[in-house]
């Protein structure tokens, strides 16, 4: 039996999520009442009905519909559609093609679907967990309405896993058997907002164990792990937790700092990556104000190299809560930055001429480090003169 397969809604009445979408008035029924030709780019987390919501489509203009993954199909897969499409256009009945994972696809690929999106041969619509600005070509996206859907609300994936738990004919009703409360939300939570994974967690619970009453232990045996948050390496989420990690060390949220190193860790991140990011972190944000910061988190680094995982973890977590409560200080970056501006708004200013390099007479003779020395007891111009360039004479770069 494959439970989150047999459960899935076959119309918007049994579909559970996405009101912002799927709502009488929500944008997926409005294109569906409009009649026009459409196609559509499905942005969100998995488990959260990318799918299911483009089977509904179908079913709801009569549609004949085709599922590709763009992990699998090529462009003979493609071709296949697209006659079957253009077959279809002779009788007015509407092809659309459903491709998962439109973000694996190169530009090459995304550009043989073009021509067909647009004279209408084929309603595409495409679903992907990375933003599509960065994924998809431009041409397509542009000829494309982008849907955000959200990861499913407690109360909802609540909702799915009561009816798993009753319904006797598509669900697992015929087993009779409860789940207590904290064992519930245990199981919500390690899901990670995706239906999916609750369902199939749900299955094995129910199915491999003898119990009446499916509680917390037999949850945390099912998963099999501390954690089973959505984090891909690849992925966008994988971003914004090292972004939120950042920010939270910069807003010196030591316990916010120390979550999202956990939470990176428990799913598989490289520890190395944490301690160059905190290397560039203590340069960036910390800098002058404790210049002992730059060191403690290079020596991590280090240290992290030598010792491997799992004692790493303490090296990182001593060194996320030193950044995190040092002192902070912007002045480098801002610094640098200045430095950078002035180089594009005199970006070929002749070097004063007491700071050139002499290695020549005729160097010398045309003034080539005039009045600079260099000894054991002084370095440097031998009046005041300046060391920037003559337009940039008493500019400031770096304020304490």
């Amino acid at each position: 039996m494959n439970l989150a397969y047999n459960l899935r809604p076959v119309n918007f009445n049994e579909f559970v999520g996405q009101k912002h979408l799927t709502a009488d008035n929500g944008l997926v029924k409005r294109i569906i009442k409009s009649g026009a030709s459409f196609s559509l780019i499905f942005w969100g987390p998995p488990g959260s009905g990318k799918t299911t919501l483009a089977y509904i489509i179908a079913n709801e203009i009569n549609a004949d519909f085709h599922a590709m993954s763009a992990v699998e199909a090529g462009k003979s897969d493609l071709n296949k559609i697209i006659n079957k499409a253009k077959e279809n256009l002779r009788f007015g009945v509407k092809t659309i093609l459903f491709l998962d994972e439109i973000h694996r696809w190169n530009k090459a690929q995304q550009d043989a679907l073009l021509p067909y999106v647009e004279d209408g041969t084929l309603n595409l619509i495409g679903a992907t967990t990375e933003n599509p600005s960065f994924e998809v070509i431009s041409a397509l996206l542009s000829r494309s309405k982008v849907l955000v859907l959200k990861s499913l609300e407690p109360q909802e994936l609540e909702a799915i896993l009561n009816r798993a738990l009753k319904d006797k004919v598509k669900g697992l009703g015929k087993y009779k058997k409860k789940i207590g409360k904290d064992a519930k939300e245990l199981l919500m939570r390690l899901s990670g907002g995706d239906a999916r994974i609750m369902l199939n967690a749900l299955e094995i619970a129910v199915t491999s164990y003898k119990q009446n009453e499916i509680n917390e232990k037999i949850v945390r045996d099912v998963f099999q792990t501390k954690s089973a948050g959505l984090y891909d390496k690849k992925a966008e989420e994988h971003y914004n937790i090292i972004s939120a990690f950042i920010k939270s060390m910069r807003g010196s949220d030591t316990d916010a700092a120390l979550y999202y190193m956990a939470r990176m860790l428990e799913n598989g991140e490289d520890p190395k990556f944490i301690a160059r990011r905190m290397i560039i972190f203590a340069a960036e944000d910390i800098g002058m104000a404790d210049r002992g910061a730059l060191i403690q988190a290079d020596e991590a680094f280090e240290a992290v190299h030598k010792v491997g995982m799992p004692e790493a973890q303490l090296i990182l977590a001593y060194v996320v809560i030193y950044l995190s409560q040092a002192p902070k200080s912007r002045a480098v970056p801002n610094a640098l930055g200045k430095a950078k501006e002035a180089v594009y708004e005199f970006p070929n200013e002749p070097v004063p001429l007491h700071l050139r390099n002499a290695p020549t007479k005729l160097m010398k003779e045309l003034g080539y480090a005039k009045d600079y020395r260099w000894s054991e007891k002084y370095v440097g111009p031998k009046k005041p003169l300046p060391f920037l360039p003559k337009k940039l004479a008493g500019r400031r770069f770096y304020e304490k």
